[in-house]
């Protein structure tokens, strides 16, 4: 546990975060801590857009590809390495600003973790393969009958509902009965707070900016990498933005022009959806338009 100086910078994507963020530590003496479910992973440089090797020399950056997308990272997983982070980072006298899109990573470090206990990886191993058993709604169904209040979860939520069955599977209690039982902040004092969100035409145009720009620099390369690695489907890293719609173009099941189409839409859906829970979750967050204004506020 930790208290001195932390700033959080929420958004959608193609919002301009990184970038504000980069401004504003150079401005306070501060270095910036991924808080990005994608962007964690050290396959996908340019697929989630992660910071360049000249903005990460200009100052520090941390959790930024370092986990293999053969792993499955979680909140969880996250807070407690951000957490460490943002103690090291103050600990130096520095600010620790943590940027991302992943509403629940910041909610995570703010409200505690229920103490759901960490499962073998033999154990995680065997729930992807009774999925792939028993098959989807099998499979949920199962789960079901060991964890009754999981009904919550829709059969499409594979992560959930694998990690409801290893934790059963472990400990022979229900995740419900983890969840329960009471949190523990991973932070401790005051904790300043920023949304940056552009209008919405901006930033659907910096969406279509973005995807077209990944598909010139090398998104192809990097998704056909990752593709034959052969990773199970429900890891996060082959569910990122991005990746399907570059697989049905390496496939050949779309021309570039579908692919792009696609990955355009795709990406102004997405920052839709995290608009939309910035607006819904964030609401007493201080909202800036542009990263020149979040800069000067803060």
């Amino acid at each position: 546990m930790t208290a001195s100086r932390i700033i959080f910078i929420a958004g959608p994507t193609a919002s301009g975060k990184s970038a504000a963020a980069l401004a504003l530590g150079e401005k306070l003496g501060g270095e910036i801590i991924n808080a990005d479910a994608m962007q964690i992973y050290s396959d996908l440089r340019i697929v989630t857009a992660r910071p360049s090797d000249e903005d990460q020399a200009r100052i520090p950056h941390h959790l930024y590809g370092v986990l293999d997308g053969a792993e499955a990272n979680s909140a969880g997983r996250w807070s407690i390495l951000a957490a460490g982070k943002i103690e090291a980072v103050n600990a130096a006298g520095k600010v620790a600003i943590l940027v991302g899109g992943t509403g629940l990573y910041f909610r995570a470090l703010e409200d505690g973790l229920s103490p759901i206990p960490e499962t073998p990886p033999a154990i995680r191993d065997r729930a992807r393969q009774r999925r792939e058993v028993l098959g989807a709604t099998a499979f949920r169904d199962e789960v079901l009958t060991r964890d009754p209040e999981m009904a919550r979860l829709p059969e499409g939520d594979t992560q959930r509902l694998l990690r409801a069955w290893e934790v059963f599977e472990a400990t022979g209690e229900p995740l419900s009965h983890f969840q329960k039982l009471p949190r523990q902040p991973l932070i401790t004092g005051g904790v300043q707070k920023a949304v940056l969100l552009p209008d919405r035409a901006a930033l659907y145009a910096r969406c279509d900016a973005r995807a077209a720009l990944m598909l010139q620099k090398g998104a192809i390369a990097e998704v056909e990498a990752l593709l034959a690695r052969g990773l199970e489907q429900t890891l996060p890293v082959m569910r990122a933005l991005g990746v399907a719609d570059i697989a049905d173009l390496i496939n050949e099941r779309v021309s570039h022009e579908a692919a792009l189409t696609a990955l355009q839409q795709n990406t102004r859906r997405f920052a839709k959806r995290q608009t939309t829970w910035v607006r819904n979750q964030m609401a007493q967050w201080p909202v800036y338009e542009t990263g020149k204004e979040l800069v000067a506020a803060l």
